[in-house]
């Protein structure tokens, strides 16, 4: 069994007067075995006070977390065995058609890294393969969606 998690960066907005980011960044860790990744997380939010816990909702985010917090995260994964692939979008190059249709530049996106993973075979396409990301988007089509594509 193989496990992939996929986490962004940055936001897919293209408006310059809204004060979007430049670059949109996804990012997939991958490994046969998650629970060394699981146990380094339980470890960082056993770390935090009740009050951070509540006020994150229970979730990890790096932007938001204090500085200790994030360097005791990347100093504890630092030790585990998993791989990492990034695609860094600079957002000034994409093409027009896609900036109207965010969705659809997601897809494209995730897919570009899943493909890249399978043809230099850092995961056994032979076993099975979780994709664990977060839910994105509130409404169910454009999740359906999302699951729908990755999974053609």
């Amino acid at each position: 069994m193989s496990y992939i998690f996929l986490d962004e960066s940055g936001d897919l907005g293209f408006d310059p007067e809204k004060n979007n980011s430049k670059f949109f960044i996804v990012t997939f860790i991958f490994m046969e075995n998650k629970k060394p990744i699981e146990k380094v997380v339980k470890k960082v939010h056993a770390g935090l006070r009740k009050k951070e816990i509540r006020l994150s909702g229970g979730v990890l985010h790096c932007y938001k977390e204090k500085p200790a917090t994030r360097i005791k995260l990347l100093k504890l994964l630092g030790e585990k065995e998993y791989n990492i692939m990034v695609i860094y979008l600079n957002k000034d190059k994409v093409y027009s058609k896609l900036r109207e249709e965010k969705h659809i530049l997601y897809n494209y996106v995730v897919n570009i890294l899943l493909d890249r993973i399978m043809t230099k075979k850092f995961v056994d396409k032979n076993k099975k393969i979780f994709l664990v990301a977060s839910k994105r988007e509130t409404n169910k089509f454009l999740n359906d969606n999302f699951r729908s594509y990755l999974q053609k």
